[in-house]
């Protein structure tokens, strides 16, 4: 097959030339972000915030002249703007995905807690209790499902024109990342919109199959990720992950008033690294102190979903790719995961599942 290169984009776009003008994109200097990883090509075209729309035929046109190179199996491209810069053209999934039940993401303020290990574990015993589960990797950053799952590979093309992608598997989940699609040591120096574009794509252009949840693994924070998925998807609720200390339940306050200020119910808060138990005198230790997510959750008037205790058996089945759910299901840990599991899928089916709002941001 013949190699995809950086020069053989550019020079299949200088032909393009700027709406009303004779000067072609690549020579006007709008030409950026440029990551070819797997024969999938993604990158940004710069546009003036006031128009965007104008600029939108010129997008897919670019998309269409990439897509026909030799060797390119699927193209992305995003128009970005420095101020008041407009989503990329995506499907709008407000009114649902088909196949998808509820979509529940995982959630923290800053990095560090665990999140992603939560993620993992409670999806896996969402699908202990007997649903069928899958997961997104909302961090493009720093996708970390495919090492916490042990999933190597690429996802496989679902239709003769390659526009769709069967998700990845593993321990029973439908799963797909970012992760499966740049190799691990390709730094996504991506804007905004390319996230907002990627996030979707990873949404829609998914043959999902019928789902009864859908984990969302969100990047730590509250920023491009978090406000696309809570814009363009009906989802059923968040779930928040911190630690007992301070400091962590400081920024999971800031995620969990976040998600109330676009409308998404908060589902409860989970504290990780709740304890220690010594593996040689039994003795309890509270490393990071106790208790702190309990009483903040109290606080907010959130649910107090429960405690998962710092233990190095968790830890290393993580990074073996075997998470602890589901291979030490009779274990202490499945147990709390099963029942954080009940109580997340209980709201959700319950609850009525909420409308997307329309977010404005005015300077």
């Amino acid at each position: 097959m013949e190699k995809i290169t950086r020069e053989k984009i550019l020079e299949a776009l200088g032909h393009l030339r700027l709406p009303g003008a004779t000067q072609d994109v690549v020579s006007a200097g709008l030409i950026s972000d440029i990551v070819i990883a797997n024969n999938r090509v993604m990158f940004a075209i710069t546009a003036d915030a006031a128009n965007t729309a104008a600029m939108e035929p010129l997008r897919r046109e670019a998309e269409r002249v990439v897509a026909s190179l030799p060797g390119v199996e699927k193209v992305m491209v995003a128009l970005t703007a420095e101020r008041k810069q407009a989503p990329p053209k995506t499907a709008n999934l407000r009114a649902g995905i088909p196949g998808l039940r509820h979509i529940v993401a995982v959630a923290s303020g800053k990095g560090g807690v665990g999140k992603s290990t939560m993620a993992v574990n409670l999806a896996l015993a969402l699908k202990a209790n007997g649903l069928r589960v899958a997961m997104l990797d909302a961090d493009v950053y720093g996708p970390s499902l495919p090492k916490l799952l042990g999933i190597m590979g690429k996802p496989k093309a679902a239709d003769m024109q390659g526009k769709l992608m069967q998700p990845m598997e593993a321990y029973g989940l439908k799963v797909m990342s970012m992760g499966f699609l740049v190799p691990e040591d390709t730094p996504m120096i991506w804007r905004g919109p390319m996230v907002m574009s990627a996030l979707m794509q990873m949404l829609r252009d998914v043959t999902w199959g019928e789902i009864d949840i859908m984990i969302v693994d969100m990047p730590p924070g509250t920023g491009d990720a978090q406000l696309t998925l809570a814009q363009q998807t009906p989802l059923s609720g968040a779930v928040i992950v911190s630690t007992p200390q301070d400091l962590a339940l400081l920024d999971a306050r800031k995620g969990l008033n976040m998600f109330r200020k676009v409308s998404v119910p908060v589902l409860g808060i989970i504290e990780n690294m709740s304890y220690f138990i010594c593996g040689k005198c039994g003795e309890r230790h509270e490393i990071f102190g106790h208790g702190g997510a309990r009483e903040e959750a109290h606080r907010l008037g959130v649910p107090f979903l429960g405690e998962v205790p710092l233990d190095m058996e968790v830890r290393a089945r993580s990074d073996a790719g075997e998470p602890v759910v589901a291979t030490l299901p009779q274990g202490v840990h499945a147990a709390i995961f099963r029942k954080i599991a009940e109580e997340v899928w209980a709201q959700v089916e319950t609850g009525t599942v909420r409308k997307s709002p329309r977010i404005v941001i005015e300077d």
